[in-house]
């Protein structure tokens, strides 16, 4: 017999940093909504992308929610407008620093779930 040498794959892009490259996109603050609410319509994805992708869709919507009940408490209160608009930017700021905090996990290889989140992403879009 003769010996054929091993393949090298190297050249070759992996599915794994695709994968994770669609990770990090999905879980851009605002614009990944859009990626993210996409998979799920179309239900291709990996079980991973999928998960990001629920999650990613529940952090923009509770985010939306919280801003527009905030901003909207603010304009009809004459005394707690300027605390009102305060804490909606700290909200809005922790949506982003979480997402940030997300994408910088992905990065680094660790798990993509947050406690309460994930498990209320699963139940409220696991159907989709």
């Amino acid at each position: 017999m003769q010996n054929i040498p091993p393949i090298d794959n190297s050249l070759e892009p992996s599915h794994s940093a695709t994968s994770k490259r669609l990770l990090l996109f999905y879980l851009i603050p605002v614009i990944g909504f859009f990626p993210s609410l996409w998979t799920l319509y179309s239900r291709k994805g990996s079980r991973e992308q999928l998960a990001v992708s629920r999650l990613s869709v529940t952090l923009v919507f509770t985010w939306l929610l919280g801003y527009l009940l905030l901003a909207s408490s603010a304009t009809t209160s004459d005394f707690l407008t300027l605390r009102l608009l305060i804490l909606n930017s700290f909200f809005t700021s922790g949506y982003f620093l979480v997402s940030v905090w997300l994408i910088f996990r992905i990065i680094q290889g660790k798990s993509h779930r947050l406690p309460g989140f994930s498990n209320l992403a699963e139940r409220i879009l696991g159907k989709y």
